[in-house]
């Protein structure tokens, strides 16, 4: 796996989530993805397709930054700073956030396995 394919990735996926754009979230994360929220409460790809396809999540701006990238043999690990404001259930997302993301090469693309998301202070 390439940084370059994984940088790529990244932005097609923030691109996607920017847009609730369901067809390229479907591709890019994987059926068994687990995701933990700053909450503590762990998420799946059909929850996290849902909160999207029935507009309960809404973003308004995103944009990341320090970003790094660990290549290890099929898999990626992307730690990532997200600043993000919009609203999920109609409650206000206003904040600074840390995620890791771990993509993993499959035949046909690389998609997203797992990921963990924290608010910074």
């Amino acid at each position: 796996m390439k940084t370059e394919t994984v940088v790529n990735a990244e932005i097609e996926l923030f691109a996607a989530i920017k847009k609730a754009d369901i067809s390229v979230l479907e591709k890019v994360l994987h059926d068994d993805l687990l995701f933990n929220l700053p909450d503590g409460n762990t998420i799946t790809k059909e929850f996290d397709l849902n909160s999207y396809r029935y507009g309960k999540m809404k973003i308004d701006s995103l944009e990341a930054s320090d970003q790094i990238i660990n290549i290890i043999g099929d898999t990626a690990v992307v730690a990532v700073t997200v600043s993000l404001k919009g609203t999920f259930d109609n409650n206000p997302i206003n904040g600074v956030f840390r995620y890791i993301r771990v993509w993993k090469q499959f035949e046909d693309s690389i998609k997203v396995i797992a990921g963990n998301c924290i608010a910074l202070q």
